[in-house]
Order: structure tokens, then sequence, then C-alpha cells
């Protein structure tokens, strides 16, 4: 497998726009192909951002988002109207503005009992409307190298017969969210990392060193079937 490309942009502002751009680019190139491309989205601190550039620029491309099957790689099991919950989050600052009508959502605490139940629920949604590729997986990565809700040393990196999972222990709050698996975000053509300041510099360095383990590094365990692409600004890039 090869290496993954690195990516750096001046600061935050610049590096949401080149991802935004990005991503249009390739999604307008799929649908030209007749493809109808999925996707999955990320939360996160740069997520924001992204998010907007999103809804600017796509009004300027051929990209028909009825035609775009959106998902997420986490979510927050928290209950729908929850600040905290990243698909509000990307609804808000631009799904709803695109026209985007494939959108789903992993379960809230309001759709179902317990983080388990909402797992099993969104798996099964995957394999209803799931193509078995995403044509792009964008992750964040946090301070701790975790990528969706993949945590160092937790159980969840090595589940292999589940394509989502439920997690209760989060180290961050809330505790309980949904993840997929390394087995769904590695059923990805493209996989791009997303980072932005001098506090994922550490993980970023440790994600893309020579030598580490998944178990202390999660994004180490993560990768597309075409190309895996680190898109940083300088200061998340400062530690290569």
């Amino acid at each position: 497998m090869s290496a993954p490309l690195v990516e750096v942009h001046p600061d935050a502002a610049a590096l949401a726009t080149a991802v935004a751009g990005e991503l249009l680019t390739r999604l307008a190139d799929a649908q030209a192909a007749g493809h109808q491309p999925q996707i999955a989205l990320t939360g996160g601190s740069i997520s924001e951002a992204l998010h907007r550039e999103l809804a600017r620029l796509s009004p300027g491309t051929e990209v028909d988002w009825t035609r775009v099957v959106v998902w997420w790689g986490d979510d927050r099991f928290v209950p729908a109207d929850d600040p905290d919950r990243n698909a509000g989050q990307a609804r808000r600052a631009f799904l709803d503005a695109v026209g985007a009508t494939q959108v789903h959502e992993m379960p809230s605490s309001d759709d179902v009992a317990d983080v388990e139940a909402a797992a099993r629920a969104f798996e099964e949604q995957v394999h209803e409307h799931g193509s078995g590729e995403f044509e792009v997986v964008m992750l964040g990565i946090g301070p701790d190298g975790h990528v969706a809700s993949l945590f160092p040393g937790h159980p969840q990196l090595a589940v292999d017969d589940r394509i989502v999972v439920g997690v209760t222990d989060s180290p961050k709050p809330p505790p309980q969210r949904i993840s997929f698996t390394f087995g769904a975000l590695n059923r990805a053509r493209s996989l791009w990392v997303i980072a932005s300041g001098e506090g994922k510099a550490e993980a970023v360095a440790a994600a893309l060193a020579d030598t580490g383990s998944v178990t202390d590094t999660p994004a180490r365990g993560v990768h597309g079937t075409a190309d895996t692409t680190y898109f940083l600004d300088r200061a998340a890039a400062s530690q290569l």
C-alpha cells in the first residue's frame, strides 16, 4: 500500500477552501461518468469551516446534490436536536442549503433505546442503501490520534465482523457514540484526514511516522483503496 500523500495549506481557512473544492471536483467528475457517489462526512473542529465552504462553492459547480449519498463516519448518541450532533451541524452549514436529499444520519437517542441498537440500525441502513464503496471518506483526527470514534486502546479497534459499532466510554464527552469500524472506513476509494492547528501536530506526526501502532494511534489504521491524503494547515504539519 502506498504511503499517504500530504498536502499543506497556509491556514485553516485556506485548508477548508481547498478540501471543499477538491470534494466538489470529485463529485462532479463521478457524476459526469454516470456514477452516484457516496461520501462519509466528518465532524471535528475543521468540519464547520469545510461545510460552510461547500455551501459557498457548490452553486458554481455541476454537482447535483440530490444524486450524492451522504453518510457520517461517526456521531454522538444524543437527542436529535443536540448541538453536539455532527449531522445537525452539517445540515445547518450546507446540506439543507445545497438540497441534499439522500442523507443517512446515525440514529439519535430519540430514535432507539440504546447505543448498541443504534449501531445495529445504522448498519442495516448501510447494507440496504450503501454501494459497497465510498467515493470519499473524510475524517478528522483527535489530539490523541483517534479517527471517527475509534479511540486509542479501545476494543472497537479490533472489531472485524461489524461495520458499525457502539461506543459507551468515549474519553471525550459525550461518552456514547456510534462509529464506523475500520472495515467500513477503509471501503473508500479516497480517504482524507483533515487537520488544523498545533494541537493536532503531534497526532499527525504519529499517524505518518514510519513506525507505530494502531492501538496507540488509530489514524494509522485508515486508508483508501486508491489513495490516502492528509490535508493539513501549517500548524498541524509543524512536527512533520
